[in-house]
C-alpha cells in the first residue's frame, strides 16, 4: 500500500509505503497474497488491507503529516479483487469509533474473508457458462469489452454464489478493490467507476450500464449488491467523520472515485487521444487511447478514466522481459551492452527475417513455442545467426503489439498525417 502527497503544482510533498509481507507479517502472505493448494485459487485477507491502511496513516501521524491541509484524495487498487460486505456492515462503516483502528470496527464485516484478486484462475467452468449465457465469446468482449476471463469478478462472483450460496446471501454489497478502498474513507458503500467497472464482464461499455443477461448468469439479485456505476472522475462526497477526528483532516476534504490500477496509469501517464504507452515487464502491457474501439477475443476494452466518452485498450503480453532475458543470456553473454550493440548491428527488417518467440503460453497470441520465419517465408528451426536472432526477438515482439493494438482499433498513421 503507497501513499503520496502532491501540493497544487504537483510536487511531491510526502510519501511512504507498507509492505505487507514484512509489516504484517501475522498475516503470513507471500508476495501480500494466499496460494492455495490448487495452484489455482489466489486470494489475500481483506482485514490486511484495512489494517495495511491504519497503519500507513499511524506513520503519516507520527511523522508530522498535517492533514488538516489536505482538500481531496483518491486512489487506485489492484484491477479484479473484489471485496464482499457482510449484510449490517454499512452501519458498522458509518458509525466506526474514532478511539479504535479501522481493522478492529471492521473486522466481523466480511462474508468472504479472503478476497479473489487478479491472480486467480479457478473459474474457467464460470468463464464458459458466461460466454455461453450471451451467445459466445466474442459477444460477450462486444458487450463488456473482453471475452471471459478467469480473473474479472463476474466469474469471480458466480464461482461463490454456486460454491457458496449462504455466503453470497449473507452479502449487502460487493465492492472492487478501489471502491473498497474508496468506502473506508467515505464511511459509506462507494460505487464501483466506469474504468475498473469495466474489467468485471459485467459493464456494457456503450452504454455504462450493468449488463442483465451478464449479471443473471452469475448470480441472482446481482445489480443491488454492485450498486450504480459513476464516471471515475466524481466527486462522491466528504470524508468520513472517523478521520477528522482521529487524524485532523478537514471536514470538507474530498473523496473522488478510485479506479482501478491500469486505468490510473492511463490518466497517471497523461495519454491522450492517438497516444500508446508501452511497459516493459516481466509481462508486456500496452496501453493506448482509443475512441471508437472494436472489442477483440484479445486484449481488452475499458472505459477512459479522464473521458467517458472515449476508451482505452489493454493489452497483455506473458513473454516480456523474462524472454528478453533468456535471449540474451543465450546470445550475447547475458550482458545487455552485447546485446545492444548486435541489435545496432543489423538493419531494420533484419533483412526479412521474423521470429516469435513464446517461452510460456502466451496471452496475446493464444500461443508456444519459437517460431522463425526467412525473407522467403520458410520456417527456420535451427535458429538464426546470434545478431538476426535478437532484432528478430525485438522485431518480433513490437510488430505483435502494433498488430493486436490495430486489431482493437488503434490507427496507427504517419507523422504528417496527423499535422
Amino acid at each position: 500500500l503507497k501513499v503520496i502527497a502532491i501540493d497544487e503544482q504537483l510536487r511531491v510533498i510526502y510519501e511512504d509505503n507498507v509492505h505487507f509481507d514484512k509489516d504484517l507479517p501475522e498475516f503470513k502472505t507471500q508476495g501480500g497474497v494466499y496460494i492455495h493448494s490448487d495452484r489455482l485459487t489466489v486470494t489475500s485477507p481483506v482485514l490486511m488491507w484495512v489494517k495495511a491502511l491504519d497503519l500507513i496513516l499511524e506513520k503519516m501521524k507520527s511523522s508530522g503529516f498535517n492533514f488538516s491541509q489536505v482538500r481531496a484524495l483518491s486512489g487506485a487498487g489492484q484491477q479484479h479483487g473484489s471485496v464482499y460486505w457482510k449484510k449490517g456492515s454499512i452501519q458498522i462503516l458509518k458509525n466506526a469509533s474514532s478511539e479504535l483502528p479501522l481493522h478492529q470496527s471492521l473486522k466481523g464485516c466480511f462474508s468472504v474473508s479472503n478476497s479473489p484478486i487478479w491472480m486467480d484462475s479457478s473459474t474457467a467452468s464460470q468463464c464458459s457458462a458466461l460466454e455461453e449465457a450471451v451467445g459466445g465469446a466474442q459477444r460477450l468482449a462486444s458487450i463488456t469489452g473482453s471475452r471471459a476471463y478467469e480473473r474479472f469478478t463476474g466469474n469471480q462472483i458466480a464461482k461463490i454464489y454456486s460454491q457458496n450460496p449462504e455466503v453470497y446471501k449473507q452479502t449487502e454489497r460487493i465492492s472492487l478493490i478501489s471502491s473498497f478502498a474508496a468506502s473506508l474513507f467515505l464511511g459509506t458503500y462507494a460505487p464501483i467507476d466506469y474504468s475498473d467497472g469495466s474489467g468485471m464482464n459485467l459493464l456494457q461499455i456503450w452504454e455504462k450500464v450493468w449488463s442483465k443477461s451478464c449479471l443473471d448468469a452469475c448470480a441472482p439479485g446481482l445489480e443491488e449488491r454492485l450498486g450504480c456505476p459513476v464516471p471515475s472522475h466524481s466527486v462522491l462526497g466528504t470524508i468520513s467523520p472517523y478521520y477528522t477526528q482521529r487524524y485532523g483532516f478537514s471536514p470538507d476534504c474530498k473523496i473522488v472515485a478510485f479506479t482501478g490500477d491500469n486505468p490510473a496509469s492511463l490518466a497517471g501517464m497523461r495519454l491522450q487521444e492517438g497516444d500508446i504507452a508501452i511497459s516493459l515487464g516481466t509481462s508486456d502491457t500496452l496501453f493506448l487511447w482509443i475512441q471508437e474501439p472494436t472489442p477483440a477475443l484479445e486484449g481488452h476494452i475499458l472505459c477512459n478514466p479522464v473521458d467517458s466518452q472515449t476508451y482505452m485498450a489493454l493489452l497483455c503480453f506473458k513473454n516480456g522481459s523474462l524472454m528478453r532475458e533468456k535471449i540474451r543470456d543465450d546470445c550475447a553473454s547475458g550482458s545487455w551492452d552485447e546485446f545492444s550493440k548486435a541489435l545496432s548491428s543489423t538493419l531494420a527488417g533484419n533483412n526479412g527475417n521474423l521470429g516469435f518467440y513464446f517461452d510460456v503460453m502466451e496471452i496475446t497470441p493464444e500461443a508456444v513455442g519459437i517460431h522463425r520465419f526467412n525473407r522467403d517465408n520458410q520456417k527456420v528451426v535451427s535458429g538464426f545467426p546470434k545478431e538476426v536472432e535478437i532484432r528478430a526477438l525485438i522485431e518480433g515482439q513490437f510488430m505483435a503489439k502494433r498488430i493486436h493494438a490495430e486489431k482493437l482499433g488503434y490507427k496507427v498513421c504517419k507523422y504528417d498525417e496527423q499535422l
